[in-house]
């Protein structure tokens, strides 16, 4: 017996949306390293607090995140000047929920900061990758045609 076609584009479609994500941990772990080479860096020469460093780190592989993720996760052409701002506005709220994380498991917890970061960053992946795939470097709608062209009658 034959599976129904919903089916088999459920499976597709699944599966296509497992190797964009796994592509996405690729670029988010190149990401990670300047992130987590910067928080390290700032805190252990004694320059931040965990908290900034983390959110400095966190800005350093936002650069790095939309530039791979551009091209290699999304493969996107939607303009640059509308991929940005919308990057932007995801990594802010990722930003947010960062800060919020590690101020929270480091002052309210006293949880050391690796272990704090890497609970924030497990949260955030997610919150990152869904925001961007549905809507930073989704295709922009394509105008619908209406059933009467506009101007001629």
């Amino acid at each position: 017996m034959r599976e129904p076609i919903s089916t088999i584009w459920n499976a597709a479609a699944l599966a296509a949306l497992a190797r964009q994500f796994v592509a996405y941990v690729g670029v988010s772990l190149a990401a990670l390293a300047v992130h987590y080479a910067l928080l390290a860096g700032l805190v252990e020469t004694g320059r931040a607090d965990p908290v900034p460093a983390a959110l400095a780190g966190y800005l350093a592989g936002a650069v790095v995140s939309y530039g791979l993720n551009r091209r290699l996760t999304y493969a996107s052409d939607r303009p640059h000047a509308e991929a940005t701002w919308r990057f932007g506005i995801v990594a802010a709220i990722g930003f947010g929920l960062t800060w919020l994380i590690m101020a929270g498991l480091t002052r309210g917890f006293s949880l050391p900061y690796l272990a704090a970061q890497g609970l924030a960053t497990g949260v955030v992946v997610f919150w990152n990758f869904l925001g961007h795939r549905v809507w930073t470097f989704a295709a922009p709608p394509v105008p619908s045609l209406s059933e009467e062209p506009s101007g001629i009658r």
